[in-house]
């Protein structure tokens, strides 16, 4: 792959592509704690027919790592990826693929006017939309249904240790970070033995990625967007067996986001180390539909992918729980 470095926000920002520019654009963004080396299976299987571009999100990777809270603000990060867009696409809207925090992050992208012409798709792996996940919890508080909301919140746990100033920085000076992170992906997590590739800067991106919770999941929990809707198609895709994000924080989803496509996998919480290929399939499925209408001029429809009715699926597969 071709290594690239993109200035976004006044922050150097390590790239990666691969493909034909001519062919459309997949610009994939990682989560926490990890790098845009999560995406190598998926991008290997995609790589033919697409144009396909990772990065390090600011604080993780290669990518420079500013200090203070302000520097990781949503509106920086959207500072960044019109940066890559920029340089990588730039006569040509993209197709958005995050997982984790990337798809938390591609969530407000997607519904920002200043991406108008800028994205054509998103995919969101793992990663609810922060405004849905508080508007969602503040219903059921204003009918008193206290326990229920909890409930919702009882596995993202580790958010507040991450808002908390300190814990970060103390819970990733364990001995050898990496060799225990891989062990926790391959054991706990089911991620295939050898599929899980932590960066060498696994301690620093764990520690300076915290900033991205502390400084935009307080404030957007306290003051959602109440119409924050996609203004481009998007799917979601739902691990059954993710520890860490509650399938019910996808609920109200397409309430937000007209048209779209829902897609339940059997995998854990990393899905694109555990189930590469079925992932780029359904990027690959998307995107290709999304141009289509795109070319054809037809608006959004529904189009949600249920057990057994999966669009443009080849057939049954585990992941997709047909």
């Amino acid at each position: 792959m071709r290594s690239l470095t993109v200035v976004g926000g006044g922050v150097e920002l390590a790239v990666l592509e691969d493909g034909d520019r001519r062919r459309p654009t997949l610009v994939f963004i990682h989560g926490y704690p990890d790098t845009k080396e999560i995406w190598t299976e998926v991008l290997v299987d995609l790589v033919d027919s697409f144009h396909v571009v990772a990065y390090d999100v600011r604080g993780a990777g290669r990518s420079e790592a500013p200090r203070g809270l302000r520097a990781y603000d949503l509106d920086r990060l959207a500072d960044d990826l019109l940066a890559v867009i920029a340089t990588v696409s730039p006569s040509a809207p993209v197709h958005l693929i995050g997982h984790d925090w990337g798809a938390i992050a591609g969530w407000e992208f997607a519904t920002l006017a200043r991406f108008d012409g800028k994205l054509a798709s998103f995919t969101a792996v793992a990663g609810p939309s922060l405004d849905q996940v508080s508007l969602a919890v503040r219903e059921l508080l204003a009918h008193g249904r206290l326990l229920e909301a909890l409930g919702r919140l009882y596995r993202s746990w580790y958010v507040l240790a991450l808002c908390t100033p300190g814990v970060p920085t103390l819970a990733w000076r364990m001995p050898n970070p990496v060799r225990r992170w891989r062990r926790f992906l391959e054991r706990a997590e089911r991620v295939p033995q050898g599929q899980a590739h932590p960066a060498p800067t696994l301690a620093r991106d764990a520690t300076k990625g915290s900033n991205l919770y502390r400084r935009n999941i307080p404030r957007r929990l306290l003051s959602p967007r109440r119409n924050a809707l996609a203004r481009v198609p998007v799917q979601l895709i739902v691990p059954t067996g993710d520890r860490f994000i509650s399938p019910v924080y996808y609920a109200e989803a397409e309430r937000y986001a007209p048209g779209l496509r829902r897609r339940i996998v059997s995998a854990s919480h990393w899905v694109p180390l555990e189930q590469p290929a079925q992932l780029a399939r359904w990027v690959a499925e998307f995107v290709q539909d999304s141009e289509a209408r795109e070319r054809n001029g037809g608006a959004c429809s529904s189009d949600t992918a249920r057990p057994g009715s999966s669009p443009g699926s080849a057939g049954p597969t585990r992941a997709s729980s047909t």
